[in-house]
């Protein structure tokens, strides 16, 4: 590589220099200028400065629509896009409640989706019970108070996972003892 090909590749550091020489009210003019842009940088900075009725809608919106798409309208699913979602709130806000409730709400969408679709892929019901844990890991790491309702909403889901197959409901009978939770 020469090393004008080196220059041309921007990085953080690069971008955080030429920062440190904006001052306040060219940083603010910047950050509305993302904020324009796009549609995810809004929903990054409504959820990190806690802005909007519920800042977990436009997440909650991105799960639905892949994890439980609209079959009528050909729309396809994208566990990874509907994953994508919790990711960014992590990345925005990154509080254990928030990821608690996000994981959670991934996991019922599933079975929202497979009260009116039937759905036969392995990977499908194996991303579901891997989100069934993880969101077991984000209820678990609340304090104890806060835990009830989140523990309820699993072992609902749980329920749920013994009508699918795939060894779904058994692993999530697995996980939930695993945590001292009785389903």
């Amino acid at each position: 590589m020469t090393s004008k090909q080196k220059k041309s590749k921007a990085s953080w550091s690069d971008v955080k220099s030429k920062l440190a020489d904006v001052d306040r009210v060219g940083l603010i003019g910047l950050i509305q200028d993302l904020y324009a842009a796009n549609k995810d940088n809004q929903t990054f900075l409504h959820a990190r400065f806690g802005l909007g009725e519920d800042i977990f809608k436009p997440y909650k919106d991105t799960i639905s629509r892949w994890i439980c798409p609209d079959v009528m309208r050909n729309q396809p699913i994208s566990v990874a896009k509907a994953k994508k979602a919790i990711t960014d709130y992590k990345k925005a806000v990154g509080q254990t409640e928030g990821l608690a409730e996000l994981s959670i709400f991934y996991c019922e969408e599933v079975f929202v989706f497979l009260g009116y679709c039937g759905m036969d892929d392995e990977g499908y019901f194996d991303a579901l019970v891997r989100m069934f844990e993880q969101a077991l890991k984000y209820v678990m790491a609340l304090p104890e108070a806060k835990r009830p309702a989140f523990i309820d909403r699993l072992e609902q889901v749980a329920l749920q996972g013994r009508n699918v197959g795939w060894g779904v409901g058994e692993d999530m009978a697995i996980l939930l003892s695993e945590y001292d939770i009785d389903d």
